[in-house]
């Protein structure tokens, strides 16, 4: 029960006391400042904050800087399942143990939608927004409507598709700024087809920004500066938020996890979930190939010498290693960049979640954040989704191409990589070999690397099952093919 401010003179004893407990008393600096009202605010303020529990995140974050990380080692190409060399009847098999999976409702899938798309231009979650494709639709959109064609696989894997739809659980993490934004436009758009109820909403945390020595940093003199927890974040979420438990009480099994700016994610890709089922891993990752030495994306690598599998970003990577040639291959010995498509059983979650937690360690992002002086040098904590692959007991890796899943969506049109007509054009000339491999035909005004054509995931989920629809027909691109 909040402690009453009484006659307003002085800060509440009792909160007072215990922050000083954690050298955070400096919160009620500017207390004799305030009017009565935004005392108020600041007392509701900091009692929200769990203070024992960021208190010793601090302090083991802080405390984890600067020390020793054991070496990087390239994670051996036995424990990847490499394009050149999947062969056509395993594709085949895990295909249809992903389907016969999903069928029995084993899978849930996991979106990680915290972000606004504010590089993108738009104060909106990054979700709504339209690259510009020639049905118009949202990236929700196309995500829910890749679940709704899933389901229809499923179905028709089936005793010949006489069984009924088993609904895909989708649980979608927001934050703060995107939560409601969200629900209502997945409420306008009556859930994209989907059921209500196959829809969970739930909402990342936020952590108090600190200044160097680990002191809150005053947003306003009656709020302390709060950001959100970082992708990672999802762990501590879906534990806090009972969702856990609710995946168990559904029979979920597995979990396809991946982050809203992919406008190519093939959302619980079977084939993905039959290979890893297959291995009997805890963790898996769809990975492509690093494009050039240089090119700043994270990197899965093995901590020490037959170590836990773990991700580096490109900033730890120097020049000698991050351009180092595999003899054998004649490839980046460091080269499985990580795209963000994972893949977990419900049992390392939890793990993942209990392990996170005990440890406390946060990376800190060095930011000049807002404060009432100005601007203050001082630290953002963020997990990372990440964060979770060294808890792996096994981890298996999964390369895919680039131009058939990754088309990042997180800048804006006239910047140089990841924008949103990169990643239309990326769907439009997939989609158009998609169609000529089923006997289609194109035509178009302008020259066809510029253009092409749109397969609703309702009619194809993975370019699969069009030769009714195309073989014999032209198509004049820029088109939507549906049914």
């Amino acid at each position: 029960m909040r402690e009453p401010v009484s006659d307003g003179n002085v800060p509440p004893q009792s909160l007072l006391e215990r922050l000083k407990d954690y050298g955070q008393e400096d919160v009620f600096a500017l207390w004799d400042e305030l009017s009565g009202e935004e005392r108020d605010l600041l007392v509701k303020d900091i009692e929200s904050i769990d203070l024992p529990r960021i208190d010793r995140i601090i302090r083991c974050s802080f405390r984890s800087q600067g020390l020793p990380a054991a070496a990087i080692e390239p994670i051996p190409e036995s424990n990847v399942s490499t394009v050149e060399k999947r062969t056509m009847e395993e594709r085949e098999r895990w295909w249809k143990m992903g389907l016969k999976a999903i069928s029995d409702g084993k899978l849930g899938v996991l979106l990680l939608s915290g972000g606004q798309g504010t590089r993108l231009g738009s104060s909106d979650p990054k979700g709504c927004f339209n690259i510009g494709l020639p049905s118009g639709k949202s990236l929700f959109q196309l995500q829910a409507e890749r679940i709704l064609g899933l389901q229809r696989l499923a179905v028709q894997s089936v005793k010949e598709g006489s069984g009924s739809v088993t609904p895909i659980p989708w649980y979608i993490m927001t934050s703060p700024f995107t939560d409601d934004p969200t629900r209502k436009f997945f409420e306008s758009h009556k859930y994209f087809g989907l059921e209500t109820d196959q829809v969970t909403f739930f909402q990342q945390g936020t952590i108090p920004c600190v200044s160097r020595d680990g002191r809150f940093i005053m947003e306003a003199p009656y709020r302390v500066a709060r950001s959100p927890d970082g992708n990672g974040g999802v762990y501590s979420a879906l534990k806090s938020s009972k969702l856990l438990e609710d995946m168990a009480m559904r029979g979920i099994k597995y979990l396809d996890c991946y982050g809203v700016d992919n406008a190519l994610v093939r959302v619980g890709d079977p084939t993905f979930l039959g290979y890893f089922i297959d291995k009997g891993a805890a963790a898996a990752a769809k990975v492509v190939r690093k494009g050039y030495p240089q090119e700043k994306v994270g990197i899965f690598v093995r901590r020490g010498k037959g170590g836990p599998t773990s991700v580096v970003e490109y900033s730890e990577l120097d020049a000698s290693l991050a351009s180092a040639i595999n003899q054998e291959t004649g490839r980046l010995r460091f080269c499985w960049s990580n795209v963000c498509l994972h893949m977990f059983t419900l049992d390392f979650l939890n793990q993942v979640a209990n392990g996170l937690e005990k440890d406390s360690i946060y990376h800190l992002a060095e930011k000049n954040i807002p404060s009432i002086h100005g601007h203050t040098a001082g630290y953002k904590l963020e997990q990372f989704i990440f964060d979770a692959f060294p808890y792996a007991p096994s981890t298996a890796l999964f390369e895919v191409l680039r131009e058939e899943e990754f088309a990042p969506v997180k800048n804006a049109n006239g910047s140089n990589f990841d924008t949103p007509e990169s990643a239309r054009l990326l769907v439009l000339r997939l989609h158009a070999r998609w169609v000529v491999a089923a006997g289609g035909f194109l035509t178009h005004s302008v020259p066809l690397y510029q253009t092409g054509v749109e397969v609703s995931p309702l009619c194809s989920y993975a370019g699969e099952n069009l030769e009714a629809i195309c073989r014999g027909r032209t198509f004049h691109a820029p088109c939507e093919i549906s049914f």
